[in-house]
């Protein structure tokens, strides 16, 4: 065992303070933060008032939208005549078209109507005097041949009763509201409906061997245009999906971000050159294009865009011109930095053989930042893609626009799964497009 004397003792205190008399930041700095981040975390909770929002919160909402994502439902209505017989209508521009004879309703010798809600553990029999609904393992008829509908029998959970009318959830399945003189019923099924073919077109509800037959070795359906012409038509111009308007769209956001960003990167690379203080000793104008870059990137690109909307419209030049306004800020801040954290010595080798100072930029400066630039300047034109399609929202064109329209209805989730699918196979391309090309740029290798 080594005892250490006092003088010994001494001299270590000496050599190595920071060790035996630490501050007292030191000593209590990572305590201090991890209170100060527990109080603004409670601070956080009382200012939103979290238990009030998630109590509050309609989170039953969630499964709806989701559900609607990726399925459609077809709503019959049987209506009960005075004659007691049953008339079926289907709502204009029903996903069946305009004759739907569904194989899921089958009509009963007796007159009434079974319809198959999902497979026969739930289904709705509908007849002039009452509707019988089977779900969760019971049936229950309601009477309907009265001043108001009736439940026979104990009322099940998932049935609720309204002064003129009885609603039935069925879950995922659908639903079903029953009145006197009319039923109404929702069956959901998974998928997009009409996705390829809309009901006005003439390969719809083909099956899909016969539709390659017509467009391979058919007859003409229209005696002065192909079938494949013909198909081709039908899917671009679907009136459901509107892929033809949601494709062009896309190519508007995306040639926004690059539009823009390449206008930004252009405006932005000469002024970095007058904004450094190592390549322009000039004080003032170095202060004054790097408060220019500042003004340009705090107003945010969403701001931008509503500017720029109500001076030239709606449209895609609005788009185009607040990525480039943003850009041109963000791009020129990155830039000059870049510039000012150049190795000097190549620039001044090249500067004392009496060079010009254009000469001086191609050899001693441009070498050193081509790689960086391009790498900022790809990785903003990807992150401008994402951008673009928010900016789009508020009238600057591209397929954010259509997305918010779609949003709008409340009703049209299918489509809105539609174009969020496609802008993030688009996001994916680029973001993968992008890294390659910048690690092939900086000479290392990508994960």
């Amino acid at each position: 065992m080594t005892v250490i004397d006092a003088n010994r003792m001494h001299e270590i205190e000496t050599r190595y303070p920071e060790y035996f008399h630490r501050s007292f930041r030191q000593r209590f700095g990572g305590l201090m933060i991890l209170i100060a981040t527990l109080l603004y975390s409670l601070y956080a909770v009382w200012f939103f008032d979290l238990p009030k929002l998630f109590t509050e919160a309609h989170w039953e909402r969630v499964g709806i939208y989701l559900s609607q994502w990726v399925s459609y439902d077809v709503q019959p209505e049987f209506r009960i005549e005075d004659d007691g017989s049953i008339d079926i209508r289907y709502p204009r521009f029903s996903p069946l078209g305009d004759n739907p004879h569904p194989d899921w309703l089958v009509n009963n010798p007796d007159g009434s109507i079974t319809v198959s809600i999902s497979g026969t553990s739930r289904s709705v029999t509908v007849s002039k005097s009452e509707t019988i609904v089977t779900a969760h393992g019971v049936s229950v008829p309601v009477d309907v041949s009265s001043g108001a509908p009736k439940v026979v029998g104990p009322v099940p959970g998932w049935m609720t009763v309204y002064d003129d009318n009885v609603l039935a959830d069925l879950g995922f399945a659908g639903n079903v509201s029953i009145s006197v003189d009319r039923v109404k019923i929702r069956k959901r099924f998974i998928g997009w409906a009409n996705f390829i073919f809309d009901t006005q077109s003439s390969f719809f509800d083909k099956p899909v061997g016969e539709v390659v037959s017509l467009i391979v070795s058919g007859p003409r359906i229209k005696p002065d245009q192909s079938n494949l012409s013909l198909a081709f038509d039908d899917i671009w111009n679907n009136s459901e999906w509107q892929h033809g308007d949601v494709w062009t769209k896309l190519f508007q956001t995306i040639v926004m971000a690059f539009l823009g960003t390449l206008l930004g990167s252009l405006t932005a690379f000469p002024l970095a050159f007058l904004a450094a203080r190592n390549i322009t000793p000039n004080r003032l104008l170095n202060q004054i294009l790097k408060r220019f870059f500042d003004f340009l990137r705090s107003v945010d690109m969403l701001i931008w865009a509503l500017f720029l909307t109500r001076a030239f419209g709606p449209g895609p030049l609005a788009g185009s011109g607040a990525i480039f306004l943003a850009e041109t800020g963000t791009l020129g801040k990155l830039y000059s930095e870049g510039l000012e954290n150049i190795d000097n010595k190549p620039r001044e080798g090249i500067k004392s053989t009496g060079a010009q100072t254009v000469l001086v930029h191609r050899y001693g400066i441009m070498p050193q930042i081509v790689p960086v630039f391009v790498s900022q300047t790809l990785y903003q034109w990807e992150s401008n893609v994402r951008g673009a399609t928010i900016i789009g929202a508020v009238g600057a064109g591209g397929i954010g626009l259509k997305l918010w329209e779609a949003m709008r209805t409340n009703a049209n989730w299918e489509n809105v799964a539609y174009m969020v699918i496609l802008i993030l196979i688009v996001v994916f391309i680029f973001d993968t497009a992008s890294n390659a090309l910048r690690h092939r740029l900086m000479g290392t290798k990508a994960h």
